[in-house]
């Protein structure tokens, strides 16, 4: 060994100064937020179905499973479950298929297309609570656009109270929903498509394939991921979306267009039945975790392939 080498002092590194250790200490504010804010949050909760409570939410008296006997006991909650179900189904249905069909008219280069580009994005970069509140205007039955304009057009001389009546108001809901959804899934979808490499089609073009063709076997296996992560996202956010339906109807009328989520907001701040609507909010915990873990496998089943 050199002596030169051996004869050098040795210099300690200070734990705090390593790089890693860096790191962990800027990142505790954080871990520190989101204990606070959201582990605890879910972790009370949990708890809290397992109790009884009083009015204003303390807990009084380990019951076990009973707020979750009663829960399943009610056929109310059943609907609402099931409405729930049905409004996620059919809500990212439609935004998937029209966000894909809008994604897919924006890659192709024509004039105005950033202009194009530039409204689809409208509606989601809206405000939720804004959007919702302008059309609860519109579905007004004495002074609202679409009633208005349905009637100096004859197309329906005397059109219905919208949000009146339980069918035409689920559907009013589920509308505006997807309407506030689309321009997400178009965007997400558009920049998938824009990764997709040119060559691929030239080569396919080259072959003769239509279409159809270039769509089924180039572009829908290459956005299959993003497909299943906009899906996915689109699935946990329109199942909890409070917004729409609170600001519109409030759930009814006679809570026909109740979902979990305002189901639970009634039976906790209305109703002030904590118990049970902690109950509520671990079902749909459950609910959503097995659809995160389904969707989980499907896309690494995807990617092994």
């Amino acid at each position: 060994m050199d002596k030169n080498l051996a004869s050098r002092p040795k210099v300690k590194v200070a734990f705090w100064t390593t790089e890693s250790t860096l790191a962990y200490l800027l990142l505790l504010p954080a871990i520190a937020v989101l204990i606070a804010f959201m582990l605890y949050p879910i972790v009370y909760v949990f708890l809290t179905s397992l109790y009884k409570t009083n009015r204003i939410g303390n807990l009084v008296e380990f019951i076990e499973t009973d707020n979750f006997k009663t829960l399943f006991s009610r056929r109310e909650f059943w609907e609402v479950t099931i409405r729930s179900v049905i409004w996620t189904v059919l809500a990212v249905s439609a935004k998937t298929l029209v966000g894909l069909t809008i994604a897919l008219l924006l890659n192709v280069d024509f004039k105005g297309r950033k202009l194009a580009r530039t409204l689809v994005i409208l509606p989601w970069a809206s405000s939720v609570p804004i959007s919702a509140m302008l059309w609860q205007w519109t579905y007004n039955y004495d002074f609202g656009l679409l009633n208005y304009t349905l009637k100096i057009t004859g197309l329906w001389k005397h059109p219905p109270h919208w949000l009146g009546y339980p069918l035409s108001a689920f559907v009013a809901n589920l509308y505006v929903d997807i309407w506030i959804g689309i321009p997400f899934m178009a965007l997400v979808f558009l920049a998938g498509l824009q990764s997709v490499p040119p060559n691929l089609y030239e080569a396919a073009e080259a072959d003769g394939a239509s279409l159809w063709q270039k769509f089924y076997h180039i572009t829908l296996p290459l956005l299959k991921p993003v497909l299943l992560i906009a899906t996915l996202l689109s699935c946990l956010w329109t199942f909890n979306d409070f917004n729409v339906i609170y600001i519109l109807t409030r759930g009814g009328p006679v809570n026909s267009t109740d979902i979990l989520i305002t189901f639970i907001y009634k039976y906790a701040f209305s109703f002030l039945k904590f118990g049970p609507a902690a109950a509520m909010a671990v079902v749909a915990f459950a609910i959503l975790l097995i659809l995160s873990l389904l969707y989980a496998w499907f896309y690494f089943k995807s990617e092994r392939y």
